[in-house]
């Protein structure tokens, strides 16, 4: 398996399926690699790891409020 250096353009376009795991090992390993060397991509990833646990979090959803309810029910009732 031969190692291949990333450039920061690389990593960002490959970025969300690497989050996702859905990038092969060894491009995995080539974006680690990256990572571990460049502060700017790793920061980025970082961020995206705490978004999507963020959104993740909150993922859970409240009942909406009756009044707007009430709205859509009226604007469906129309069509």
């Amino acid at each position: 398996m031969t190692e291949r250096e990333l450039s920061c353009e690389e990593v960002l376009e490959q970025l969300f399926t690497y989050l996702d795991g859905e990038i092969d090992a060894a491009g995995s390993a080539d974006i680690d690699r990256h990572l571990e060397r460049c502060r700017d991509c790793y920061t980025r990833a970082e961020f995206e790891k705490k978004l999507r646990l963020k959104t993740e979090q909150a993922g859970g959803f409240a009942p909406a409020p009756e009044r707007l309810r009430a709205r859509i029910r009226g604007l469906l009732d129309r069509y």
